[in-house]
């Protein structure tokens, strides 16, 4: 299996690759809220929440053991968002979880998401606005095509803060496909998977995309030594 954006099961694309093959998996799984995607009535009860498509899942059940004993066996290091919803299900206490500080203001949204890492540095925190219309980066918003989407600029920071260059990436579930347009950021090569196919064909014309758009190192000649 190449390198690239799978319509397939995480568990049996797993299958595919040796032990310790990707250098980082980062991984946003069911939390088991009930975010399903057929009205978000978990996400507000001040405003009226943007309806999605359910999603395969319908994010009623956590992730189960074998998910877990096939993503650490093929990733040396993992980030896993809403860990703290099935915590009993991490192999070893972690020093570093990173704290989203989504910057709601005042209502009944979550005020942050958390991250469970492998890593043993201390506790980090980003503070980046996604509450609805208002994002962080006003003069360039993302198009919202998934109920549990993440901002681009969140996974760009965790693959550097946390990435070293050349390092492959995985992502098991997909959705919006923000991870992948990261990783295609910053030069990471990369495998994910979705399983819905609805969201996943939503996700690869968003990352295609992205990838059409031409960058200045597109145009920039290698330096010769």
């Amino acid at each position: 299996m190449d390198f690239g954006y799978y319509n397939m099961d995480c568990m049996d694309g797993m299958k595919e690759f040796p032990d310790g093959y990707f250098d980082l998996a980062i991984v946003d799984p069911p939390y088991v809220i009930g975010e399903n995607g057929d009205k978000n009535h978990t996400r507000s009860n001040l405003a009226k929440a943007k309806d999605y498509k359910s999603f395969s899942g319908m994010d009623i059940k956590p992730p189960n053991e074998k998910y877990f004993n096939e993503l650490f066996r093929v990733s040396k290091n993992q980030i896993i968002w809403g860990a703290n919803h099935f915590i009993s299900k991490m192999p070893f206490n972690s020093s570093c979880w990173i704290v989203w500080d989504k910057d709601n203001g005042n209502n009944d949204f979550a005020d942050c998401e958390l991250a469970w890492t492998s890593f043993s540095t201390a506790v980090r925190k980003i503070k980046y606005r996604w509450h609805g219309m208002l994002q962080q980066n006003m003069k360039h918003k993302e198009n919202r095509i998934h109920p549990t989407q993440k901002p681009v600029a969140l996974y760009e920071w965790l693959l550097n803060s946390y990435a070293k260059p050349g390092d492959i990436i995985l992502d098991t579930h997909v959705g919006s496909a923000s991870s992948l347009i990261a990783c295609y950021r910053t030069n990471h090569p990369y495998v994910g998977f979705e399983l819905d196919k609805h969201y996943y064909d939503l996700s690869k014309k968003r990352l295609d995309a992205e990838m059409a758009q031409m960058r200045l190192s597109d145009f920039m000649p290698e330096v010769m030594p």
